[in-house]
């Protein structure tokens, strides 16, 4: 970026450079003319060749009579003609004015100018040229003189413009450029440093990171926020995101496999004590045989459930990356999912009030709000075993959905609900492993609802019964 500028700058000064030359040069180049003019209105009445004697009585009328011994008051017959004096208006001006007659001999100088310089060569009519002598430019105007009574060539008269100004104003323009461009040059590879320090040294850091990362996955280094809204932020941002969630995946991956070897060490244990029943009496033994059979078919089903909810589990933390954008109607979820319920458990009484607006829609996956329906209303009828009876609430407050599952079962202690969305966790061991319950449920139900942005929490008391409350944002219209 700053080449560019600085590039960009050069340029520019190029162009304003050049821009003031030409103007001057210009302005320079119409006095020339000027002056070359006055002269040929002064030589041009003279009927041949000029000479000194002819040509200085034109343009100095004073010289002249001071050559002749007269005073510069005196009048003749010259002074009736041109009483102004060309070669004193030359006095202030850094100008040399060369007559040369027919041949290309010098006839008259006003400066210091070697009578045997060579001619330059001359056009037919005025030319202007541009010469370099020095390191200093001139502008050389020069015009051949025409007698105006016969039209034949007299003589010629070059003007040797020195451009003095020109060149002092062109010298200080290129050292003020120069200067300029110098600091330019030295303030912007200071601030493309900066730039480019503050850009690379986060990157640098981050490829740091990646690779401590990378030889330890459960190292805790992160990127320090930048404070900058810029894309460089928002990388540093999403960076410190993506390790958060890939040490998360590791940790869930570790978490799957050592609840699933912790789990299933009780049903193994339980097939290999029933397979060794069988080997050892079984195969004499009618009833050892049926009841080793039964048991170990029962673990087996208990382990496929188990290892199917831990996979729940996991994709349940993986939603915000399967599920980003589905949309549900609440309505349609609930009035299906309590009309099954109400098909399989028909020995419950199911009461469902609707309090809902039409068309209710929230942010989640159809099936997942299904799942947590069904882990709820199924938790619930799994405790209630003197009063066969459930009650759900839905309704739509001013931002969020609620649903609200009653059960009047055995309730649940204060110190427990603090415990029932842990994992394998269970209120009553021995019973629930009866009914073939694992503890994942409400884990489950819990990282559905979280996962997209929801609540989920419970009243109980022993004795009376459980309510579990579950809230989902509402949709709003313009996210439809």
């Amino acid at each position: 970026m700053a080449a560019i500028i600085t590039v960009s700058f050069v340029i520019f000064s190029i162009i304003i450079y050049s821009v003031v030359k030409r103007q001057l040069i210009e302005q320079e180049a119409r006095v020339s003319n000027n002056i070359v003019q006055t002269f040929n209105d002064r030589l041009n009445n003279i009927p041949g060749k000029l000479t000194i004697s002819n040509v200085v009585p034109r343009l100095s009328p004073n010289t002249q009579r001071l050559l002749e011994g007269k005073t510069t008051k005196e009048n003749d017959q010259t002074r009736q003609h041109f009483n102004d004096d060309v070669i004193a208006s030359l006095a202030n001006r850094e100008m040399t004015v060369i007559i040369y007659d027919p041949s290309g001999s010098v006839v008259f100088s006003n400066g210091n100018t070697d009578t045997a310089m060579k001619m330059p060569k001359i056009g037919k009519n005025d030319q202007q040229t541009i010469v370099d002598q020095n390191h200093r430019l001139h502008l050389i105007d020069s015009q051949p003189i025409r007698s105006e009574s016969s039209g034949k060539l007299t003589g010629y008269i070059v003007v040797d413009n020195s451009l003095s100004r020109v060149n002092d104003i062109l010298r200080s323009l290129r050292l003020w450029m120069a200067t300029i461009s110098i600091v330019g040059i030295i303030l912007f590879s200071l601030f493309a440093f900066f730039i480019v320090n503050n850009v690379v040294k986060p990157v640098k850091q981050m490829s740091k990171i990646s690779r401590a990362v990378n030889n330890d996955p459960n190292s805790q280094e992160r990127m320090p926020v930048l404070k900058r809204n810029d894309e460089l932020g928002e990388l540093v941002q999403n960076f410190n995101q993506m390790l958060d969630r890939m040490q998360a995946y590791i940790q869930q991956q570790k978490q799957f496999v050592g609840d699933v070897s912790h789990e299933l060490r009780t049903p193994v244990a339980v097939v290999q004590g029933h397979l060794n029943l069988l080997e050892r009496w079984g195969k004499d033994d009618p009833e050892v045989l049926e009841e080793s059979i039964e048991a170990s078919l029962q673990e087996i089903n208990r382990m496929k459930h188990l290892i199917q909810e831990m996979l729940d589990l996991t994709r349940a933390e993986q939603i915000d990356v399967q599920f980003p954008n589905e949309v549900t109607n609440v309505n349609e979820v609930l009035n299906r999912t309590i009309s099954d319920m109400r098909m399989i458990h028909q020995d419950f009484v199911i009461t469902y009030n609707d309090a809902l607006k039409p068309d209710t829609m929230i942010k989640m996956y159809r099936n997942h709000l299904e799942q947590v329906l069904i882990i709820l209303m199924d938790n619930a009828m799994k405790y209630s075993t003197d009063r066969k009876e459930l009650i759900v609430d839905a309704s739509t407050e001013e931002d969020k959905v609620e649903i609200i599952v009653q059960d009047f079962g055995e309730g649940i202690s204060p110190e427990e609900q603090k415990k029932i969305f842990n994992r394998f966790y269970r209120v009553d061991k021995a019973r629930t492993r009866e009914k073939g319950g694992n503890g994942l449920g409400l884990s489950i139900a819990q990282k559905l609802v979280e996962s997209y942005h929801g609540k989920i929490s419970v009243i109980s008391e022993l004795g009376s019964g459980s309510k579990f409350k579950i809230e989902f944002p509402l949709l709003k219209d313009e996210e439809d």
